[in-house]
């Protein structure tokens, strides 16, 4: 196309004598491209002189338009050749890489299958095995039960046995209680009866000089009764004695035994009672003393105690109070704050409030403060702390993320200030904050979902640089 266009802005006599010796232009599909050999003669040369015709020319113009539009499907085609031959590379391409795949798929899953019979031999080698541990479990059952029926039978005759004997531990046992019982109160009875006696005749000797003897002989079973004059009679007319009747003295022994049971029975054991409560009561009054003594130290002890954190409570806060205007001083400059205690007459138990009056503004609560203001408050009531009772070191997640540049900058200064006396672990996403690290730690999630840290030394790498 380029020739063709050429050609037609030279002379009409020399572009019509080239085309006059092409003859016809190669036909639709020929070789008429460039390169393709295949095209008819080459141009004949023609006199300069000779001036074709005006039909002649229209001729030739028409095949030159024939042929660059011939050359211009053949172009096209051949492009199209070429687009489809790539097409057919790129599916070949894919078709190998298919092939590849299924090539690579089917050696995995003859590998599965390898692996999977491999199972199959093991399983079956399991199976096996468990099959022989059942029959083996099975046999121990069964020998296990015929062992438990023996012993169960073993413990039932034990028990039986046992059972027995309980009973006649018992019954022996109520009769051992009932001789005791029976010995203990002849025991009791035979005491009562011997201190009766003697107390007759301690009586006899101490209220009427006589000894028993003579007393038996003047009063004995051989004398008369005397009538006991009673409240109620006339003494000069009383009743003549009556002779002693063992039977009528026995009654009247059972009645003064029952107007003596009314009065109630004498315990022979109120002595050894009143020992052992006695006894107790004194390792009561023993163990109440200790008790009210160990009461008497633990007050004192929490008396001191009370004492002691009322004394370090106070001079933390007051250290913490200075700190904190001198931070917040600094922080807000021109503002004020303090630390106020609601209940100063009571240290143990008061409160603190935390007043916070930012430059420009009249509030001093927190409640009134903008969430910048109050962070800035909160960090500087912590640095306060920090200043006012040091520590090793401190950890601080994101102290800084609600500041503004100005702020931070004083917050930075702080860093400083504590970075002389203190280690600073400060968790941050503050490029400012982190410029003023010494080392610098950064956690990051890989692609594969694990968690990586990376550190470097800044003061290293400013020093090198």
């Amino acid at each position: 196309m380029p020739t063709a266009r050429a050609c037609s802005r030279r002379s009409s006599r020399r572009c019509s004598g080239n085309r006059l010796g092409g003859g016809r232009g190669p036909p639709p599909g020929g070789g008429g491209a460039p390169g393709g050999g295949g095209g008819g003669p080459g141009p004949q040369p023609v006199e300069e002189d000779a001036d074709p015709s005006t039909d002649e020319r229209d001729r030739l113009e028409l095949e030159a338009s024939r042929a660059r539009t011939a050359e211009t499907e053949v172009r096209l085609a051949l492009r199209t050749k070429e687009e489809r031959a790539r097409a057919l590379a790129g599916r070949a391409e894919s078709l190998e890489g298919a092939a590849r795949n299924e090539i690579a798929a089917r050696e995995r899953l003859r590998e599965r299958r390898e692996q999977r019979r491999r199972e199959a031999e093991v399983a079956a080698a399991v199976h096996e095995a468990a099959g022989w541990a059942v029959h083996r479990v099975a046999t121990a059952l069964v020998r296990a039960g015929t062992l438990r029926d023996a012993a169960e039978a073993e413990r039932a005759e034990r028990d039986r046995v046992a059972a027995g004997l309980r009973q006649e531990l018992t019954t022996v046992q109520d009769e051992l209680r009932d001789l005791t019982d029976a010995a203990h109160r002849d025991e009791m009875a035979r005491a009562r009866q011997l201190a009766r006696i003697e107390q007759l005749q301690a009586r006899a000797v101490e209220e009427l000089g006589v000894v028993p003897e003579v007393l038996a002989e003047e009063y004995g079973p051989h004398q008369p009764v005397p009538h006991v004059a009673g409240p109620d009679d006339d003494p000069d007319a009383l009743p003549e004695p009556v002779p002693f009747v063992r039977e009528e003295q026995e009654k009247r022994l059972r009645r003064a035994e029952r107007a003596l049971g009314a009065l109630g029975k004498v315990n022979p054991l109120a002595l050894e009672e009143y020992a052992a409560l006695e006894e107790r009561h004194t390792f009561l009054t023993t163990q109440l003393e200790d008790l009210k003594r160990s009461k008497r130290d633990l007050l004192d002890i929490v008396k001191e105690v009370d004492e002691r954190v009322e004394q370090v409570f106070t001079e933390a806060f007051y250290d913490t109070k200075e700190q904190f205007e001198r931070v917040f001083d600094r922080l807000f400059p021109g503002g004020e704050g303090r630390l106020v205690l609601t209940d100063p007459d009571d240290m143990l138990t008061t409160g603190i409030e935390v007043e916070a009056r930012p430059p420009g503004k009249k509030v001093k609560r927190l409640s009134l403060l903008s969430g910048g203001e109050r962070s800035l408050v909160a960090v500087a009531l912590l640095v306060a702390i920090f200043k006012a009772r040091p520590s090793p070191f401190y950890i601080m997640d994101e102290v800084e993320a609600a500041l503004d540049d100005t702020n931070l900058g004083r917050l930075i200064t702080l860093f400083e200030e504590l970075r002389d006396s203190s280690q600073l672990i400060v968790i941050t996403h503050q490029k400012r904050t982190m410029e003023v690290a010494d080392a610098l730690y950064g956690v990051s999630m890989r692609g594969d979902g694990v968690t990586t840290v990376v550190s470097q030394r800044i003061r290293d790498v400013a020093a090198t640089a």
